[in-house]
């Protein structure tokens, strides 16, 4: 799927991969919908792409609340029509410092599940039956190599995540013959505020770059190189 032209949903857009992706989706000639809880920083990464003659548009809310998910889908309908890529790159990390699942309320559990899991379920359930009728469209889940390996403290998270993958895994059994692709990217290690917050001794110069991951991830959805069910790995380099 080439991206010129077609409407594109990014959640988590403020800042790290989300606002890489939405600045990389944009520069290739879609018309992106960004949504995040920060206001202030949201407007000036859709301010940021506009300005470099991009279409963006800022779309305050919380993906994991359930009373939000269908006004901010029909709100990015209507800002740029039926979309075509949609992007669930949100994510919460639960309480940190990162804890033992022994140390982990269930209420916290709750909270992440609810952004990391549930929160893209029902996006998806709301965007993706429009993209079956046309025939066409993409559905990434961002995932994490948390998913598929178990690190202690990060029990929340990781559960989270391996649900997500065989949540995008089962999307694809049942829509991938409507011409929907849906796929999962672990993006690798990143120089994000999120790592940050969970790893914050980590050696910053060994992280990829979100810029770079974003143009793989881009490519993915362009060329169509990763079949819907698969999960990629998008981090093949490090930043310059």
């Amino acid at each position: 799927m080439k991206l010129q032209g077609k409407a594109a949903l990014v959640t988590g857009a403020s800042r790290g991969l989300g606002q890489a992706l939405a600045e990389e989706l944009a520069a290739r000639g879609a018309k992106v919908v960004l949504i995040a809880r920060g206001v202030a920083e949201l407007e000036k990464v859709a301010a940021r792409i506009r300005a470099a003659g991009g279409d963006a548009f800022a779309l305050p809310g919380d993906v994991g609340e359930k009373a939000a998910v269908h006004g901010l889908a029909g709100a990015a309908a209507a800002l740029v029509g039926p979309i075509d890529v949609l992007v669930h790159n949100a994510s919460i990390l639960g309480p940190t410092p990162l804890r033992l699942l022994l140390d982990t309320e269930c209420e916290d559990l709750h909270e992440v599940l609810e952004a990391n899991l549930v929160g893209p379920f029902r996006l998806t359930k709301i965007i993706a039956g429009s993209m079956a009728l046309r025939g066409e469209g993409v559905v990434v889940h961002v995932s994490s190599d948390a998913a598929v390996a178990a690190y202690p403290r990060w029990g929340a998270y990781g559960v989270s995540k391996a649900a997500q993958d065989h949540l995008s895994r089962q999307w694809a059994a049942e829509i991938g013959e409507f011409g929907v692709r849906v796929f999962a990217v672990d993006p690798g290690e990143m120089d994000t505020e999120m790592h940050a917050r969970a790893i914050p001794a980590a050696d910053r110069s060994s992280l990829a770059s979100p810029r770079v991951v974003a143009q793989r991830i881009a490519e993915m959805i362009e060329s169509g190189s990763i079949a819907g069910g698969s999960r990629a790995i998008a981090q093949t380099w490090r930043a310059a």
